[in-house]
């Protein structure tokens, strides 16, 4: 059996809204079909009856997402009901795994035509409440936030692996001598690179606006901060020498993406020119609390089996989950030039809708090579309880 080269074709993405910020009127499911409209709309040559399955992250999944949302995309897009559809979740990474996997199938021949993607609205996500072990409890009942993080957890794991994201982003910072001082650093660029994208046009291909919300752009990114700002801001998680604040990690978002992905045959169908082909993937684990360094290996398994490596890159989108997280995986990457990392801003400006960012963060990669005319790119993933995702394009 032959493997068939898999195409990008297109890729959108929504504003990114902040929590309970301009897209929080907005449904999660109504947010992936949004997208999805919007790609099949972009390719008026594409008979929509020929997707072959459409696949979609959402790391939550427990509120108004909860009956496969995918599938909800399909049916609220208007798409034939016919065309089927799937959700997958690997926490942080489940926009990138439902790119991954729709790749495969195509890769494989058990597709041709399929939309991937991701969505994530963290401001509705709901509380929710146990059911009692035993019948009519006396005693009040808790309710756990599905926004982010630990809920309900095992007792079983152990301690040192179940602590907050934002004291595993710490334990990074202390096992790479990473001072507040280089986080709020690379957080400002970040915004920096945020802003100057959007100034010049740079998502205006990429980004399609819900016509439910008055958002055109990213909600979060902030043109006029600075380190003295940056450094007023006081550690989130601990209060005592710590080093991670509100400002230098990601913030709580809204949004969705999606990717339009093809093999030969389908490509003909679109009438279009690819912006990418898909070379290679891989996902790797980690100690849960070292979640933050999970990219390092995934990178350049990746890397590896696309017979790349670190300096051969274009473009590299790395997810700031946290700027200490970041910059420990650029410490453990010596060879690699840091100014090709995430050259429009990343996630600590542009924000972290958890299922939606993978997504974003591989059709940001299509269109930056694209804009560029050749080269090999690189979007990568740390993911919450200790693995590694990544995924290279090349055009």
């Amino acid at each position: 059996m032959s493997i068939r080269d898999v195409y990008i074709v297109d890729a959108v993405r929504t504003p990114i809204g902040k929590f309970g910020g301009g897209l929080a009127s907005v449904r999660p499911d109504d947010l992936a079909a949004h997208v999805v409209k919007a790609l099949v709309d972009r390719t008026p040559d594409l008979d929509p009856s020929l997707i072959d399955d459409v696949c979609f992250g959402d790391a939550n999944g427990a509120g108004e997402d909860n009956r496969d949302v995918a599938r909800m995309a399909v049916l609220l897009a208007g798409l034939p009901v016919t065309v089927p559809g799937v959700t997958v979740n690997r926490l942080c990474g489940s926009g990138l795994e439902a790119v991954i996997q729709a790749a495969r199938a195509i890769a494989l021949g058990d597709a041709s035509v399929a939309i991937a993607g991701g969505v994530e609205s963290m401001s509705r996500a709901p509380w929710v409440l146990q059911k009692p072990e035993r019948a009519f409890p006396a005693g009040h009942q808790q309710l756990h936030s599905t926004t982010l993080g630990w809920r309900m957890t095992n007792p079983r794991m152990p301690a040192e692996w179940t602590v907050s994201l934002g004291e595993g982003a710490e334990l990074v910072a202390d096992k790479h001598a990473i001072g507040r001082d280089r986080q709020d650093a690379f957080a400002l660029d970040s915004h920096r690179k945020a802003a100057e994208a959007w100034a010049k046009g740079l998502y205006d291909g990429e980004v399609v606006p819900h016509p439910d919300a008055e958002l055109a752009r990213d909600e979060c990114v902030r043109e006029n901060t600075s380190l003295e700002a940056l450094g007023r801001l006081k550690p989130a998680f601990r209060p005592d020498g710590g080093t991670v604040t509100a400002g230098n990690a990601s913030p709580l978002n809204d949004g969705a993406a999606a990717l339009l992905l093809v093999d030969e045959d389908g490509l003909r169908e679109t009438g279009r020119e690819p912006l990418a082909r898909i070379r290679a993937s891989a996902v790797t684990g980690i100690e849960p609390q070292l979640f933050g360094l999970g990219p390092v290996a995934a990178a350049r398994r990746a890397l590896g089996k696309a017979d790349r490596s670190l300096t051969d890159l274009t473009t590299f989108e790395l997810n700031e989950a946290f700027a200490a997280q970041a910059l420990g995986c650029l410490a453990e990457w010596p060879e690699l030039d840091p100014a090709i990392v995430n050259p429009r801003g990343g996630a600590i400006a542009l924000g972290h809708p958890l299922g939606a960012s993978g997504a974003r963060l591989a059709g940001s990669v299509a269109h930056q090579l694209a804009a560029a005319g050749s080269g090999t790119g690189l979007a990568a993933l740390c993911i919450g309880v200790g693995q590694g995702l990544a995924l290279v394009l090349e055009r």
